[in-house]
């Protein structure tokens, strides 16, 4: 009963703020305010239904100015800006996670702009789509405030693992891990649209089962996943081939795992037109 106690204390005196309020940060304010902590957002364009006690903030600096834990979700191209936005108001008894899909470089890019304020940084990595376990998505974490941060977050029994204290680490595997999977998505959604075009998806469908271990509903999740998160994969992508070329590396799976995302969102883009 002790334990429970502390547990519930722990989690009523933690404020947490989350910078983006899309499809991945509106879930992790919701589920975090429904566990009972006190969550601030902000996001200039709001587009998603919030729980009723997260607490919408007039900028990025006022949803963390009183917070303890800092998550940011927003696209890569805005994280350095948001890093200048929010510096005057954090110190070194925050933590600042960084959780945008970037190159480790841009990581190390906004640990540079922070570092001044004693702030302790993380590179958080969100292993897995967040829908359907939203804030219990499997997360990978490196940087000074990550053995911090992954003490804080037991208390809320989340899927958190430490990796190192090097800014970078944890983003690298993040995309490593996306060359595997969104050119995996890239084939199959290809093969699917020839295999309907031939009117053989029967036919394709067993040979895609064959090399994927016989998961045909797996068929589907790839290709509605690459379908319906298109936009942010894009990204994912670009980071991908961003952090390749870093390396003097040719990206051509890469590219043209990013290019078969465009060509999918301009698909829904066309559907939602006509």
């Amino acid at each position: 009963m002790v334990g429970t106690n502390n547990l519930d204390i722990k989690i009523k005196n933690m404020h947490i703020a989350i910078l983006g309020l899309g499809e991945a940060g509106s879930i992790f304010a919701n589920d975090l305010s429904a566990m009972g902590i006190t969550v601030s957002g902000w996001d200039p364009l709001p587009k998603r239904s919030l729980h009723e006690n997260v607490h919408f903030a007039e900028s990025n600096a006022d949803a963390v100015k009183d917070s303890d834990i800092i998550f940011s979700v927003n696209l890569s191209s805005a994280s350095e800006a948001i890093a200048k936005e929010v510096l005057p108001v954090i110190n070194a008894g925050k933590i600042y996670a960084e959780m945008n899909t970037s190159s480790p470089q841009k990581k190390i890019a906004v640990y540079d702009i922070l570092k001044s304020s004693g702030v302790q940084y993380v590179d958080l990595a969100i292993m897995a789509p967040v829908p359907p376990k939203g804030i219990k998505t499997p997360f990978l974490a490196s940087g000074p405030g990550a053995k911090k941060l992954q003490e804080m977050m037991k208390s809320l029994q989340l899927d958190f693992s430490f990796l190192s204290e090097n800014v970078g680490d944890a983003s690298t595997r993040k995309l490593l891990r996306s060359i595997v999977y969104k050119g995996v998505a890239a084939v199959i959604c290809e093969a699917m649209e020839a295999g309907k075009a031939f009117g053989l998806e029967k036919y394709i469908r067993e040979q895609i089962s064959s090399v994927i271990g016989g998961n045909d509903a797996l068929i589907d999740r790839f290709v509605e996943g690459s379908y319906s998160h298109a936009e942010r994969r894009i990204h994912e992508m670009e980071a991908v081939v961003q952090m390749l070329k870093e390396k003097d590396l040719q990206p051509l799976m890469s590219v043209a795992s990013r290019d078969n995302l465009e060509k999918l969102l301009n698909n829904v883009k066309r559907e939602k037109k006509s």
